[in-house]
Order: C-alpha cells, then sequence, then structure tokens
C-alpha cells in the first residue's frame, strides 16, 4: 500500500524540491520509503508501505528498456498467476513484487492488461518515448486516483492534496457542486469540490498525451446473468466457496494481518474465515460509557471461535476533536458519521499490524440495507393498483396530517428513482433553497444519478436499488473513507467482499435469495449460519451506530457547532440563521443529526483547505501526529 503523485507541466519539472514537497504531503500512505523520476517532461514521486517483498519492492519501478516507469498503490491478488503468463512471453522477474507485473504486463498488452487483474489498486505509467500517462483505478474504486487539468498543467495522484504543493495547482472551490452535497453528502460523479480535479471513476483508465486527457472504462458491474432457477441452499454453498476463496486471496503479505470486527455479520464471517487459515488479532471499537458500544457482541464472539481480540474506545471529546484532522485526510467533504470511528479503529489498529481486512460490500452485494425490503410491497401495490390511481391517492393524502400508511401511499405514486434515493437526500431541493445563500445555483442533483437507473430499468426494484449503490454509495462513502481512515494511520485496510469473483457470482443472485419480506441478505444468512453462531448470522443491520446524536445536544459539543454555524464561511455559503433553527429542534427532540453533520463538517472541511489560518493549523497537527 502506497502514495504516489507527478505531474508533465511547462516549468518546475527539474525542481526537485516540487515533486518532493507533493510526495511529502502524503506521506502517511507511505512512511517506510520514497523515491522519484524526473527528466526534462515529467516528475514523478511514491511514498511506500512496505506489505510484499519488503526487501526488493521498492518503486518507482521500470520496465526492462528504461521506456516505462511504474507508481503503484493497492494489492494484485491473481498477480502470481499473471506472472507466470508473462514469463511464458520470455519477461523476467527481478522480484517477487506484484508491481513488478504491472510494468511487464502493460508493456505486453498495453489496456487489455486489466481485463486480467483482481485486486484494489491504483497505477500509473509514464512512457518516456511517447511522453504519455496511462493512469487506471480498480473495478470498484478501492483505492483512489485523481488528476488535475487546467489545460495548461497535468497531474496525477493518490490524493487531491498533494496537488496543493504544486505552484501551478489553482485551489478553486466547484461551488456549483455544494447542492449536490449536500443531498447525497458525496459528489456521484468524475467532478470534486476543487474546480479542474477529478476522480478516476472506479474500472476507468486515463491516457494524457498531447496535452489531451481521454478516460475510458473497461469494467461495469451489471446485472445481465441473473439466474432465477438458483436456490437459496444452493446460493448459500456457493456464497460459502466464494467468500472463502476471496479471504484466501486477501491473505497474501509478509507482514501480520489483523480484521476488523464489529456486532455484525460481515466482519465476523470474514474474521471466522480468516482464522481457519491463521490465528489472526482481531479489533474492535467502542464508546466509554455509552450505551452504542458494541464491544460486548465483538468480544465474546472473537472468545467464541479463540481468536485474540483487542477493543478500542473513544468519547465524545475524541470524536469532535479529530473532526478537522479527519476533514483534512478525506480530500473532498464527507459527512458519514462513522468516518471518525473507523479513524480511531484504524489509528489503533495500526499500533499492532499493517493490514486489516474489513466487510465492506456485503450489504451492497448481497442485500444488507434494511431499505432493500420496501421494493416487495411497493412492487405489489404497483401491480394491482393502476398508476392514474396511486397519483390520485398521492395528491388526496399529501395535504392531510401524517397517519399510518399516508407516507407509503404518497412514495407509492412516485417513480424508483425518486422514492429510493431522493427522499433520502440529507437536504431536499425545497430545504436546499432555505439554506443556500445562492439558491439560483440549487439544481435537481438527481440529474447527477438518474443515467443509473435508466441502465437497469427492465430490472426488478431491489435490483435497482442495489445496482444504484454499488455505483455511488459504495465507492464515493463506504471505501473512500475506508481507504483515507486507514491511510491516514498508514494502515492498509483490504475488503475481501468487494471483489471482482464475490462480484461475479453476486451479479447472478435471483431476488429470492437476496431479500424476503422479512430478511436481508437471505443466502449470506444461511452461509453464515455453517461458520457463525445463530445469533450472529441472524443480527439485523447496526451500520456503524454512534452516540452523536446525542453528543450535539450536549454543550460544550453543540456550543462548537454553534459557532461553526455562525461563522464567515457559514455565512458565506448559508442562510445562518436557517442552520440555527435546524439546530435547536434537534436540541429540542427533533432528529436533524445528519443535516447538522453535513453542514458542520462542509465548514470544517472549507476552514482546512480554504482558510489560510485553519489549514496551517491542520496540517501542523497532522504532521505532529505522523511523528
Amino acid at each position: 500500500m502506497c502514495g504516489f503523485t507527478g505531474y508533465i507541466s511547462q516549468g518546475n519539472v527539474n525542481n526537485t524540491d516540487v515533486i518532493k514537497s507533493m510526495a511529502d504531503r502524503i506521506k502517511h500512505r507511505g512512511p517506510d520509503d520514497e523515491s522519484y523520476f524526473q527528466n526534462e517532461d515529467a516528475a514523478m514521486g511514491f511514498r511506500r508501505l512496505s506489505i510484499i517483498d519488503l526487501a526488493h519492492g521498492r518503486q518507482l519501478m521500470m520496465n526492462s528498456t528504461n521506456t516505462k516507469v511504474l507508481t503503484f498503490n493497492g494489492e494484485i491478488y491473481n498477480y502470481k498467476k499473471i506472472r507466470e503468463e508473462l514469463q511464458q512471453l520470455g519477461y523476467e522477474f527481478k522480484t517477487e513484487v506484484d508491481s513488478e507485473v504491472l510494468i511487464h504486463g502493460y508493456d505486453a498488452w498495453g489496456p487489455d492488461l486489466l481485463q486480467k487483474l483482481r485486486g484494489m489498486f491504483a497505477f500509473v505509467i509514464y512512457d518516456v518515448e511517447k511522453k504519455e500517462v496511462f493512469g487506471a483505478r480498480d473495478h470498484f474504486g478501492i483505492k483512489p486516483l485523481y488528476y488535475y487539468d487546467d489545460n495548461k498543467t497535468f497531474m496525477w495522484g493518490s490524493e487531491i492534496k498533494a496537488f496543493m504543493d504544486h505552484p501551478d495547482f489553482v485551489k478553486e472551490l466547484n461551488e456549483e457542486l455544494l447542492p449536490v452535497h449536500l443531498s447525497f453528502e458525496f459528489i456521484p460523479s468524475k467532478e470534486t469540490m476543487f474546480k479542474n480535479v477529478f476522480k478516476v471513476l472506479p474500472g476507468t483508465y486515463f491516457l494524457h498525451k498531447n496535452g489531451k486527457t481521454e478516460t475510458h472504462r473497461y469494467f461495469k458491474f451489471n446485472y445481465n446473468h441473473i439466474d432465477n432457477t438458483q436456490t437459496i441452499e444452493e446460493d448459500a454453498k456457493k456464497i460459502r466457496n466464494v467468500v472463502s476463496e476471496s479471504v484466501n486471496a486477501h491473505m497474501i503479505a509478509d507482514v501480520e494481518v489483523g480484521s476488523f470486527l464489529s456486532s455484525g455479520i460481515d466482519s465476523s464471517y470474514v474474521l471466522a474465515e480468516t482464522a481457519k487459515l491463521q490465528p489472526v488479532q482481531s479489533f474492535s471499537l467502542g464508546f466509554k460509557n455509552s450505551k452504542y458500544s458494541e464491544l460486548s457482541y465483538s468480544t465474546n464472539f472473537a472468545k467464541t471461535i479463540q481468536q485474540k481480540n483487542t477493543p478500542l474506545f473513544m468519547d465524545g471529546d475524541d470524536y469532535f476533536d479529530i473532526l478537522p484532522t479527519v476533514m483534512y485526510y478525506m480530500d473532498e467533504p464527507l459527512s458519514n458519521p462513522s468516518a471518525m470511528q473507523l479513524f480511531y479503529l484504524s489509528k489503533g489498529t495500526r499500533e499492532k499490524v499493517k493490514v486489516a481486512l474489513s466487510g465492506e460490500g456485503a450489504d451492497e452485494f448481497f442485500g444488507g440495507y434494511n431499505t432493500y425490503l420496501e421494493a416487495l410491497p411497493f412492487e405489489h401495490y404497483q401491480k394491482l393498483v393502476p398508476k392514474f390511481i396511486r397519483r390520485a391517492l398521492a395528491k388526496m393524502v399529501t395535504p392531510l396530517p401524517r397517519f399510518h400508511g399516508r407516507r407509503f401511499l404518497i412514495r407509492g405514486a412516485q417513480p424508483l428513482s425518486e422514492r429510493y434515493y431522493r427522499v433520502n437526500y440529507v437536504f431536499n431541493q425545497q430545504e436546499r433553497n432555505q439554506i443556500l445563500r445562492k439558491p439560483e445555483l440549487n439544481i435537481d442533483a438527481g440529474t447527477y444519478t438518474q443515467y443509473l437507473f435508466d441502465e437497469v430499468k427492465d430490472q426488478d426494484e431491489m435490483t435497482q436499488m442495489q445496482y444504484f449503490d454499488i455505483n455511488t454509495w459504495l465507492p464515493f462513502d463506504i471505501l473512500h473513507k475506508a481507504d483515507r481512515m486507514g491511510m491516514a494511520n498508514s494502515l492498509e485496510i483490504r475488503t475481501p467482499l468487494v471483489d471482482r469473483e464475490v462480484a461475479k457470482f453476486a451479479a447472478t443472485m435471483p431476488i429470492k435469495t437476496r431479500i424476503n419480506k422479512h430478511e436481508t441478505k437471505v443466502a449470506l444468512r444461511r452461509a453464515a449460519e455453517k461458520e457463525l453462531p445463530k445469533k450472529v448470522a441472524n443480527k439485523g443491520k447496526l451500520g456503524f451506530p454512534s452516540p452523536i446524536a446525542g453528543w450535539i445536544k450536549e454543550d460544550k459539543y453543540r456550543k462548537r457547532i454553534e459557532e461553526a454555524f455562525n461563522s464567515d464561511v457559514a455565512n458565506k455559503f448559508f442562510n445562518t440563521e436557517v442552520l440555527m433553527q435546524i439546530l435547536k429542534e434537534h436540541v429540542a427532540g427533533k432528529s436533524s443529526m445528519q443535516k447538522i453533520f453535513t453542514i458542520y463538517t462542509f465548514i470544517l472541511w472549507y476552514q482546512v483547505f480554504f482558510s489560510e489560518q485553519t489549514s496551517a493549523q491542520t496540517v501542523k497537527l497532522v504532521r505532529k501526529t505522523q511523528r
């Protein structure tokens, strides 16, 4: 696991201080080693976290003719198989690292190499002779890759913050995207909150040559091979096989591998499979003096399978004190409250191991979110009641006071693209009009994701929901925070349930093996019952619970938020009196935690990256923690 950066521009290429400063900015991704490449056209910097072939796996890495230069972040789990194929083609290998497979593989097959890879990766190859830059990101977006292109300077890197040490980088807020962020809590496209900075999307590669950048999609997950003849028991058996194989593949390392453990089925299943291969230390997070702590579940399960568990703790001070630093590491504003827990879990885990397995992806691929249960009653309602009647009923009950079934009737007249995700917006369009200082910026955020529903419009509603989440929530939120919070602490987080082979099987599962009227992850739970205690396998979805909603009501934390809501930054973007009203209503008992947290974290993020004083303080704190 590593971090890298580089650039092509008219000036400063031969200034070694520039590329070193850019790489130093992401030192947390690779504190073990550093190396650089420079010629008259390009500069590349690399920071290494040593995991495989500790003695010989140093990057930057070049091909046999010294015409291509590689920087790589991630793990290729099937690299030995690809290595054998390349050796048959005549390529000679000097190391035992997966990096060498990439540089020779690209030399042999060009972009077609990507079709062979299984793993989590982001890598960039500079062709010295052609003066072109090739960069690629893994199938599901586990590892990050960004580029900056203003038609004068082109640069790339594992994190946006690396660009800030380049003299030609123009740091400018992409304010037009603020309403989109307020809806989703992330930006569901290649754009970012920095102008001219773009994400390389999952399953995508770019080619930059002669001043122009092209992007191409090499992989897109789809549900074109659903097998409705499969039974729950058959799929459960297949899940046991594919998860076991994936966990085994994700164990390659020359350092100790640990595992995260919550009280839920996903991380418990991963830990149980890992423990079959070797003893493994797990790590769990709890809250001091809080009903939200899940540690009793975690520690009891670890004892059951005779594996060591290390409990870690945090409180409200820990949570709120670290928020600005977390926003710095996050790069893009993200208001998922669980990010702070993941930061502290990663921090404590890194004191013992360099690599940790985690259970992300099970909900998206196997059907784990409780909202998926809505698909069946809504589809039944739509079949029984004609559209014009549903619309009439919705119109009739909308102005009425709340009663049981009112919300169902209103939503039953909506298309899935509106009913499923727009109802879960942090701020809907009307609310954004009230809080935005510039309501003229407000747009229909759904236009950013409507195409996803269009792509699977012939599938059942449950499948459409999963497809949406796999293409938005998973890469832009779940995997984003996992990478950033892990690498902030120089910890490699591996996700064996977000895997090419696991996804290939999940795409064949019929709806009946994913959900039923009362249960999510049906086949996965049947599979887990063979490996876990029944109460763990059948435990309901909790997410990553925290007492933050209660903390916001406490004076010392509420005052921090009040100060932010009345700051110059808040006044620049928002109607502060509306923000204060939302906070007041939450304290009075109306739950508005996610709204408050989304605004609060955006303000902190903006202060960290755009306020010189706050930014300097944050960087100073970050560098202190890296020592």
